[in-house]
């Protein structure tokens, strides 16, 4: 049995548990999974991270009874905390290392997730306060954008795979 010692291992053994015993499916599966493997682990972390920012907010909003924009911003803090720890180690895996990177990283992925934090602030803003809709359906609806919008944020701007230089190539004696 294989030791199973982070999250992409997990979901590797739950595709070869899966298709074991369909060779033919397994076939035409493989590429598809290993294409998609990152949004599926994103998929599996932006749940946890929808479930962390959905729980405080109703934490703060429906049983401490504090203001919307306030609690927002706070389930925010505990959400993004969580998902850039889980996206650096165990969905963008295939990053730049380095003491560098890792504040660049920081930094993009803060910057975007301000970004969609002021769109699910005024969100609330407009249509709570404005409309009188229910708090808890605006967020639970605002969650899916602001989560699909920080996937388009983090693959494309934070976490995006290094591409060597000329130089790195001749340091690794690559250039032929």
């Amino acid at each position: 049995m294989r030791k199973l010692r982070d999250p992409n291992d997990v979901m590797d053994a739950v595709f070869e548990w899966c298709f074991r015993n369909h060779p033919n499916g397994r076939k035409k599966a493989l590429p598809i999974y290993r294409r998609r493997k990152q949004f599926f682990m994103y998929g599996i972390f932006g749940l946890g991270t929808y479930i962390i920012s959905i729980g405080n907010y109703a934490l703060f909003t429906e049983a401490w009874n504090w203001d919307i924009l306030v609690a927002n911003v706070l389930s925010w803090i505990f959400a993004t905390a969580f998902a850039f720890y889980t996206n650096r180690k165990w969905v963008f895996v295939n990053h730049q290392k380095g003491m560098f990177a890792f504040v660049r990283q920081l930094s993009g992925f803060g910057g975007g997730r301000l970004i969609t934090l002021a769109i699910e602030e005024w969100m609330l803003f407009f249509f709570v306060w404005q409309l009188d809709l229910p708090n808890m359906i605006v967020k639970f609806f605002s969650q899916i954008i602001v989560v699909a919008l920080n996937y388009v944020f983090s693959k494309l701007i934070v976490f995006k795979k290094k591409e060597m230089d000329k130089r790195e190539i001749e340091d690794w004696g690559e250039e032929k």
